[in-house]
């Protein structure tokens, strides 16, 4: 979940309107119009709360359903009563590395290696390149990480997979890990990963008058709430986590 907040000190002067979102490119959310009024996207809630300041409103949008590993970049301007804009704020978002279970990531590893491990059939080989192929690529990353720990003394996983499964399967293999970020294959290295659930809080606002209109946003009354939202993380260590 990603909060993207936005700071208004005159609540008279600008409405807060467009958000341009690169969930699809080009896409236009306005908070008033779309947000507040329940017809965005599932993935993208709007809030609104007091600022610090007197007669200052802190509007922020959160995000749901962006995808690990990647960078988004938004435009936020905002929108008067007569038509005119504000000069827009960027904000670019690198969102947080796919999850992964260390421990499946483990028991992968050694399953591999006893697949591999001795006379292969043409079975066993299938059974490795199949579970190889089917897992996600920072799941299959991790098992690389795990089988050249344990392992690498009988063969480091990819001359063992070219060895087992030929160059063409090994390489259709080892080519999923390619899109992984230096930054996180760096993390998925880390000698210890360890998963947590933790819950955030976030306000949710929307308008009871439905679509109205942008002139008149400052009229309309907006019902909020506070939310729960469970969000996975991994954490990552070179010592033991307790």
């Amino acid at each position: 979940m990603y909060h993207v907040t936005i700071k208004e000190r005159n609540p008279n002067k600008f409405l807060p309107l467009p958000l341009v979102i690169p969930l699809c490119p080009g896409e236009v959310l306005s908070l008033m119009d779309d947000l507040f009024s329940g017809l965005g996207s599932s993935c993208v809630v709007a809030g609104k709360r007091s600022g610090d300041h007197p007669h200052s409103v802190l509007y922020s949008v959160v995000f749901k359903c962006l995808e690990p590993d990647s960078l988004y970049k938004f435009t936020l301007y905002a929108v008067d009563s007569r038509g005119s804009h504000s000069e827009s704020s960027f904000v670019s978002v690198r969102t947080s590395c796919p999850m992964v279970d260390d421990s499946r990531a483990e028991e992968i590893a050694d399953k591999v290696y006893n697949l591999y491990n001795g006379y292969t059939s043409g079975k066993e080989q299938q059974m490795a390149y199949n579970i190889l192929m089917e897992i996600t690529p920072p799941l299959l990353y991790r098992v690389q990480h795990h089988y050249n720990s344990h392992y690498e003394k009988f063969g480091d996983f990819v001359w063992r997979s070219e060895d087992e499964l030929g160059p063409r399967k090994a390489n259709l293999i080892l080519r999923r890990a390619e899109k992984i970020s230096l930054y996180c294959r760096s993390l998925l290295r880390s000698t210890h990963i360890q998963s947590r659930t933790d819950t955030m809080a976030y306000i949710y606002c929307r308008s009871e008058d439905g679509q109205s209109p942008a002139n008149k946003w400052h009229d309309s009354h907006t019902m909020c709430m506070e939310k729960l939202i469970s969000v996975q993380r991994n954490t990552y260590s070179n010592t033991k986590l307790r």
